[in-house]
Order: C-alpha cells, then structure tokens, then sequence
C-alpha cells in the first residue's frame, strides 16, 4: 500500500516537473520508465533522483527513473525480497553492508529490523556514495567524548525502516559500546524530527549525515548537519576507532570501512574524525532485464558530468565511484555490458569488491 500511493505521487510529481521543463513527458513508445525505491521524504536520494528523472526527461533518455519514497534502504531490502512481482521492474537503493546484514535477518540482533533472512544474491547497477550516517554521532553536549558515553543519555536515531540511519546506528551502539535501549532513552525517528529533537534539547545526542566517494577528497554534507550548524552553537563529533569497526565487522560479517574526516570536513570539526562507512548502490534482482541495466547505466554515465551541477548529492560523481566495489559475480550483465562499452570496467580493480556472506 505504501509504495502504490508513492508510486501515484511520483506520477504526479512527474507530470507537474515535467511541466515544469517545459518538456513532453515520454510516451511508452520512446522511454521505458523504471521505479526506484529510495528512503523518505527528505532524504538526500529522493531529492537527487527526481531531478535525475527531469533530466532523463528533459534529454529525451530512453529510459526514466521514477524515484519512489519509501521508509528505508532496510524496508526495500525487505520490501524487494518478499515481492517478486518487483523482481523484473524495479530498481532498489541499498548498501553493501545491507546486502550482507540481510542473510542474518530473523536472528536475535536483526529480528527487530528484518524478521526473516533476505538471501537473494542482488546485482549491483551503480556506486550512488559512500555513507557515513550511524557510525558517529553529533551533540552539542560537549562533556561527551565518545559514543560509550551515550549510555543513559538520551539518543535521537532514524527510523528502523532505515539502514544507516536506524539500523546500524543501534548495532553499533549495542554491540560495540553497550549502549541499548534498556540501559538509554533510544528514539526512532525520520531524519527531520531526530535533527529537530538536538535542536530543541530534547536529546542529547543524534545520527547525523555525511557522504563521500572513493578518493576521499569530496565530501557531500546534507542538510540535517547544516540545520544543526545554522543554530549557532559548537557542535561537537562522537567518533569511532579502527578497533570499533573491526569489533562490528566481526559480529556481523560485514565490511563497513573506517574513514578518517580531516579537520573542518564538518562544521565545527576541529580535529580528525573518525567514522565507519558503507558503499551505497542501486541494485537489482538477477532476473531484471538486460537491456534495461544497460539504458540505465548508459544514461547515467552520460548525465553524471551534468548532474554534479544540479544538486549536492550528485557532486561526488565520477566514474570511479559508479565502479567502486563492482565485479562479474556481483553486477547484472547488462550494467557490465555498458561498463565495457564505456571503457570503464577496468576501473572495477582499483575497489574491492563487495562480497556476498556465502562467498565470504
């Protein structure tokens, strides 16, 4: 239900952005549009991908993404794995860190988040950024030195329908720095109300957002953290260790990765930062058509350059991070197809490649 009333918004929204432009929307002879599940209303995807539609509109693409809001990136994984009627025709936002979480779905640690295990070995189309939500925490508390200090404190996280935001901010917190819900107050909220929350005092601590890509030189700094800097006040950084990544990893079979931020990366980030984060894709079922991996990793390649001017999230574009953690077993033949055309699937070796559980 909840993705049929996105579905008829974003055909609204569509028809009034195509206005818009001043361009005819396309006909199902000259276009074939393809839904995305992204994350809710706010988030930085959704805005992104809307304007990326325009533009596939506007340049006469023929194929068009449609993006649709839903809770979460751990919702479409969920969402994707019990709806096989989406399998051949939808396009999924996710992590490769989600991916291999999904396999342990239904176990104690995940069961609140994913009741059941999600198996489904999905083909990656793209590298979207590399997110750093939930693996460090803003405050304006500034007596707090480091995530351990949270416990009995008052936490502003995202909804559980959300992977970085929600999900991975709780498996840090309880597993790495025995920080839970029964020893703190822990608040499942949307990115908008947890920000408002650390505004108003009402917590003393939230996830907060920040992107990167592979070179690690451009950083994309949404807007929750500028709303937080808009306030006047220091914000100060509850970081993470080498050591506190390797601890999450090691639970979960995962393979988040440990960032340092240099200085001044985030307002008021005075000194080096460390941060756990996950390689964002857009991914598929294996049985996705071909042809349709193709057109839209096609587009994309030719729209990127143009889309770092049109919004935030799309400045860290490159072909280099639409490669990043790409391989022949873990991407559709159809987004190969067009790597190899372009010349860029060379450019696969200079990542390592996401793995599956099963394969280690």
């Amino acid at each position: 239900m909840f993705i049929k009333k996105a579905l008829r918004g974003l055909t609204a929204a569509t028809a009034l952005a195509v206005a818009g432009l001043g361009a005819a929307a396309p006909s199902a002879n000259s276009a074939e549009t393809i839904p995305v599940l992204l994350c809710p209303f706010g988030c930085g995807p959704m805005a992104g991908d809307t304007i990326l539609m325009n533009q596939m509109i506007k340049s006469g693409s023929d194929v068009v993404l449609l993006p649709q809001e839903t809770p979460g990136y751990m919702y479409n994984v969920r969402e994707m794995g019990q709806n096989e009627s989406k399998w051949k025709d939808f396009i999924f936002k996710t992590e490769d860190t989600l991916i291999q979480l999904a396999y342990v779905g239904g176990s104690p640690e995940m069961k609140e988040f994913l009741p059941e295990p999600v198996t489904i070995p999905w083909k990656l189309l793209y590298g979207e950024a590399w997110w750093g939500q939930g693996k460090f925490f803003a405050t304006f508390d500034c007596d707090l030195k480091t995530i351990g200090d949270l416990k009995g404190k008052r936490i502003s996280l995202g909804l559980r329908g959300q992977s970085d935001w929600g999900v991975f901010s709780r498996l840090l917190l309880e597993h790495v720095f025995d920080v839970t819900p029964e020893n703190s107050d822990v608040r499942h909220l949307s990115p908008a109300q947890l920000t408002q929350q650390l505004i108003d005092g009402a917590t003393d601590a939230s996830v907060t957002p920040i992107g990167a890509e592979p070179t690690l030189t451009k950083f994309i700094i949404p807007g929750p953290v500028r709303q937080l800097e808009a306030t006047g006040k220091k914000i100060c950084y509850l970081g993470v260790t080498k050591d506190d990544i390797k601890t999450l990893n090691d639970k979960f079979n995962t393979t988040f990765l440990y960032v340092e931020l240099p200085p001044n990366t985030l307002p008021s980030q005075t000194e080096p930062l460390g941060i756990g984060v996950d390689r964002g894709f857009a991914a598929v079922h294996p049985s996705f058509d071909e042809e349709k991996a193709y057109k839209v990793v096609k587009a994309i390649a030719g729209l990127g350059e143009q889309m770092t001017e049109l919004h935030a999230l799309w400045k860290i574009w490159s072909p280099e991070l639409m490669t990043c953690g790409l391989s022949e077993e873990n991407t559709h033949p159809g987004a190969i197809r067009a790597y190899k055309e372009l010349g860029w699937w060379d450019k696969t070796k200079d990542c390592e490649p996401m793995s599956y559980p099963d394969k280690g």
